[in-house]
């Protein structure tokens, strides 16, 4: 530690010169430790006299001249010296700078020159000190940090790492000192494991913070791929001087694992959750029918006098259950095919137009006088490629929902449009029924789940959670609008797979 009055140690070749050095020294209120007239002596009384700032003539007798005499001073301890010199070479210079000197007094000096050039030495020897603690404490904080951290000059090439980015890049810091970051820290995308832009490469472009995309792997030295998380900033100086990049990053890989297991768990919660709904849904579904079923013939079987009336109401009950009990099946398959994953679409060439006019028949001599359905046909073709068993699916179920939420004796409007030019179908379904809350239609369709207001319209919530399904195995898409007391219109657009090449020209039918 600097005293109030540094010691010096004089090295001076000539005494007389020495003597007034010393003079001048103890006139400016310095304290001179000792002289010394050759480099052997100078390092025997520096060690002795332990001084805080060492005078040395360039040029001393002997066989070590004062840059190799300071060389070796500054081996045992960090002390600033200053050099005295009346003429040096080139060479000789070169070599003073070597040893990092504090400062350089040319012969003949004044008090004033020595006393300017001693003060600036220990003022900056003491700045550089305290420098190089910062830095060694810097040092020491980044080394026993559990983040991982790497620094890069302007140029992207990696100027620092500690500890922590050696074990997960598994490069240590001597062979990635000078190489570009992103040979050292290869990224990757997680999903398609091609390259990711790397975020120094952000930094070093735009001077700003960058982060990783989500779902970064970091490909280590042995080819190993471990998620991680970082955050890059840019390193300036205090003039604003952008110098580089600094990238912190930490392994992912338990935390990925406990996202994976809290997935696993949710997702496990979620499925018990359907399987208890499933049952007290389907049990109930089933338990209406079978119980109409069972009271109407238990009334037949009694009853010698029903009128026939009577008799074909009990029969036509029987049917509309029995009916009601198969579509419950088939909605249950179905189902159980989309959630293994076996929901398979076999497209092959079908009437469309043949197709709906068909449906809406069966389901006005089905449903009777209940809803009107009044279909309408637009388009350039009516022949296309699907699936007549996924399409019967999601038109029924469709048509049904709108029967089933709509007044008794409304009317429902089905329409069939092709486009050959997008090579689509689409199919609209509107009725001007009760309506869906705009707060229930971002739910519409997960299975089991119904409107607020259905009430007590009975329902399974699978109708619409099955044309999802259809029309994603069509690679259509489905839309939905609906506004409460005035009803709901869905449209289920499906590619045609290939032109209609056999379909009717006429712009409209109606039926």
């Amino acid at each position: 530690m600097l005293t109030a009055h540094p010691k010096i140690l004089v090295v001076e070749d000539e005494a007389i010169v020495a003597k007034a050095i010393t003079s001048q020294l103890r006139q400016l209120g310095y304290v001179v430790a000792d002289t010394a007239s050759s480099g052997v002596a100078a390092i025997a009384k520096f060690a002795e006299t332990q001084p805080d700032l060492v005078l040395m003539d360039v040029v001393l007798k002997g066989d070590m001249d004062g840059v190799e005499t300071a060389a070796q001073i500054r081996e045992q301890r960090d002390v600033p010296i200053v050099y005295l010199t009346a003429y040096a070479d080139d060479n000789t210079l070169q070599r003073a700078k070597v040893t990092n000197p504090f400062g350089y007094i040319v012969k003949p000096f004044t008090s004033n020159d020595l006393r300017v050039a001693i003060e600036i030495a220990l003022f900056r020897h003491r700045v550089a000190q305290e420098l190089q603690e910062n830095r060694d404490q810097l040092a020491t904080l980044l080394r026993s940090m559990s983040d991982a951290v790497v620094a890069t000059d302007s140029q992207g090439q990696i100027t620092f790492m500690n500890p922590a980015a050696e074990a997960l890049t598994g490069w240590q810091q001597d062979e990635a000192i000078g190489k570009p970051v992103t040979q050292v820290m290869q990224l990757i995308d997680e999903v398609t494991e091609h390259s990711t832009e790397h975020p120094v490469l952000k930094v070093l472009q735009n001077q700003e913070i960058a982060h990783l995309q989500d779902l970064t792997a970091l490909v280590a030295k042995n080819g190993d791929r471990i998620p991680i998380g970082d955050s890059a900033s840019p390193l300036k100086r205090s003039t604003g001087e952008f110098t580089g990049a600094v990238i912190v990053f930490w392994d992912m890989r338990d935390r990925r694992r406990a996202e994976r297991l809290s997935q696993a768990l949710a997702k496990e919660q979620e499925l018990n959750r359907l399987k208890s709904q499933f049952i007290s849904t389907i049990s109930h579904e089933f338990r209406n029918p079978l119980a109409v079923i069972r009271t109407a013939t238990e009334l037949l079987e009694r009853s010698q006098n029903l009128s026939p009336e009577k008799q074909l109401s009990y029969i036509q009950r029987i049917k509309t259950s029995v009916r009601a009990l198969s579509q419950l099946m088939e909605d249950v398959l179905i189902m159980g095919q989309a959630e293994a994953d076996r929901l398979t679409c076999n497209p092959a060439q079908l009437d469309l137009l043949e197709f709906c006019q068909s449906l809406a028949e069966e389901f006005s001599i089905v449903e009777g006088n209940v809803c009107a359905i009044h279909f309408a046909y637009h388009g350039d073709c009516t022949v296309g490629y699907l699936d007549e068993r996924l399409l019967r699916y999601i038109l029924t179920n469709l048509l049904s929902n709108a029967i089933k939420y709509s007044p008794p004796a409304s009317r429902i409007e089905f329409m069939l449009t092709t486009d050959l030019r997008s090579n689509t179908a689409s199919f609209q379904i509107q009725d001007y029924g009760i309506g869906i809350p705009a707060e229930d239609q971002g739910r519409l369709f997960e299975s089991f789940f119904r409107g607020s207001n259905v009430k007590s319209i009975q329902g399974t919530g699978l109708g619409l959670a099955i044309v999802q399904r259809c029309v994603a195995a069509h690679r259509g898409h489905v839309q939905l609008e609906s506004q409460v007391g005035v009803g709901t219109t869905v449209t289920v657009t499906l590619p045609l797979q290939s032109p209609g090449t056999n379909g009717n020209q006429d712009g409209n039918t109606e039926g």
